[in-house]
């Protein structure tokens, strides 16, 4: 006689397991792919949404890209200037977000979901304008060259903890910061950095390549723990807080209006011409003067792909580093995650997309170009890169040495 435990279960049982296997069935027979028409985001494979894009004739709900292929799982040793990362512009400015002041926004938004949101959907570039406000480094957009009530998102400190939340538990990540700064306190980003958690991973300047050439090699900056690199915006904080000047090592197209006219991309007036080959990493814009949120589905599809390889043929044949746009979700098919794949197919490996890279580097379809630029680039500082003599270390740096409640009573002398 059999035992009990292999009896047949009892009919209510089988009943049970055949509508639970029914359903399991039909979840995966019902898992929609890329333009495929949808009633929901539950109905469409793993990294897309369900979204219309009227502005460019797609009525009917699609499933579309969210999440671009993670690089790293193509190659891991390369120099940092060897991939490509989704970023969104305003990463703060959600939609119908209420300010932290209980005042009404009336400012622009430009993206649809939370800073955690957007790293846990593969964004790795953030950029962020930081106030001083209310006796605190907020961000805001700014009405009259201020930050006001009504423009005041949050404090930086939440969205900082945030990242470093996500770097916590995220070992591998790398996320890049770009700071439009208009904090004028004297340390104000350092004590904000401080009071986040963030110092630990910040990627210190000394190790960036100062004539271009490649940058240390992804897996090198995991190893190190420098997750974090973070720009800014205004040159003496270089020297008095050792935070990198963003245009002393990127390049970066005009961004807004300007930016977006087919067939040009000039670069930015605080930035290097774009196929300045002393600054190793190109940044992107795509995105309006005014953000547009019916409209922007349509920028982030065929037009962001043609800027993508326009700004290619201007950077000296470089494929961007960094792509920004707003409401990074909203395409009529691939969006930002496409072009962000076809940018890392050309820094990885040549390939149309990364999704056609094989573990060896070569193309798993037909090749879309040459070598990449910058591989081991002879001029490059990651071959031999030396920490600086204690006494030329700047403040920031040094700070990340000492505890916190020291950092925070030097602070205060």
């Amino acid at each position: 006689m059999a035992a009990k435990w292999q009896e047949a279960p009892a009919p209510g049982v089988r009943v049970l397991l055949f509508a639970v296997a029914a359903a399991a069935l039909l979840l995966v027979v019902s898992a929609r792919k890329v333009g495929e028409t949808c009633a929901a985001d539950r109905i469409c494979d793993a990294g897309l949404h369900c979204e219309t894009c009227v502005a460019d004739g797609n009525v009917r709900p699609r499933c579309t890209r969210v999440t671009p292929v993670d690089p790293q799982t193509k190659a891991r040793d390369l120099p940092f200037n060897r991939y490509a990362w989704l970023t969104t512009h305003n990463s703060f400015a959600r939609l119908g977000t209420r300010s932290r002041t209980e005042t009404a926004i009336a400012t622009a938004w430009n993206q649809q979901d939370t800073i955690t949101d957007q790293l846990n959907n593969g964004v790795r570039g953030l950029m962020l304008d930081m106030y001083d406000f209310r006796n605190d480094i907020w961000l805001c957009h700014s009405f009259g060259g201020a930050c006001q009530n009504f423009t005041a998102f949050v404090p930086a400190v939440e969205v900082l903890g945030e990242i470093e939340r996500f770097l916590a538990r995220n070992p591998s990540e790398v996320v890049t910061v770009f700071v439009e700064d208009y904090v004028e306190s004297p340390m104000g980003l350092t004590r904000v950095l401080n009071a986040s958690g963030l110092t630990k991973y910040v990627f210190p300047a000394w190790r960036m390549p100062k004539s271009g050439g490649d940058w240390p090699r992804l897996s090198d900056m995991v190893r190190d723990n420098h997750r974090l690199l973070l720009f800014t915006s205004k040159s003496a904080k270089e020297a008095a807080e050792g935070i990198p000047y963003e245009w002393r090592y990127v390049v970066e197209n005009q961004y807004g209006t300007k930016g977006m006219i087919k067939g040009r991309c000039p670069n930015r007036a605080e930035s290097a011409a774009m196929n300045d080959l002393s600054r190793s990493l190109v940044l992107v814009n795509y995105f309006r003067d005014l953000p547009n949120f019916p409209v922007a589905c349509k920028d982030n599809s065929a037009e962001l792909l043609d800027m993508l390889t326009t700004c290619h043929d201007l950077s000296a044949g470089r494929w961007a580093n960094f792509i920004a746009v707003d409401f990074y979700k909203r395409s009529d098919r691939g969006g930002a995650a496409e072009a962000t794949d076809r940018a890392n197919g050309g820094l990885v490996c040549g390939c149309g997309s990364v999704s056609a890279c094989s573990g060896n580097g070569t193309c798993t379809t037909a090749r879309h170009g040459g070598t990449p630029k910058g591989i081991f680039n002879a001029t490059s500082g990651a071959t031999a890169l030396l920490r600086p003599p204690t006494e030329t270390l700047q403040w920031q740096q040094l700070i990340i040495l000492v505890p916190s409640t020291l950092a925070a009573l030097l602070l205060s002398l």
